[in-house]
């Protein structure tokens, strides 16, 4: 797998208690955007953001079409997704810590 085709799925805690779920091509600098106030409009007034969970894709389409199949999901159903552990419509799962 080229790096350069790579495309995270990842799911960050809000300080509000609220899941925020985004994709990018780089998770630390995309979470140091977010606390910074500069990722994206929710999470600008919900910081700091706590990272939750993050797939590795082979490329746009498939991180994005999970990153639609993530965010119609309940908040409960979400949780069990962040909370499983498991690899996610075909995206690998990789650590967080």
């Amino acid at each position: 797998m080229n790096s350069a085709e790579v495309w995270y799925l990842y799911v960050v805690a809000c300080n509000d208690g609220t899941l925020y779920t985004g994709i990018c091509k780089d998770v630390a600098r995309r979470l140091s955007e977010h606390n910074a106030g500069r990722g994206a409009r929710y999470t600008a007034s919900r910081r700091p953001v706590l990272l939750r969970a993050v797939w590795r894709f082979p490329d746009f389409p498939s991180a994005i079409k999970a990153e639609v199949a993530l965010k119609r999901r309940t908040r409960a159903a979400k949780l069990q997704v962040v909370e499983g552990g498991a690899d996610y419509r075909g995206g690998v799962r990789e650590s967080t810590g």
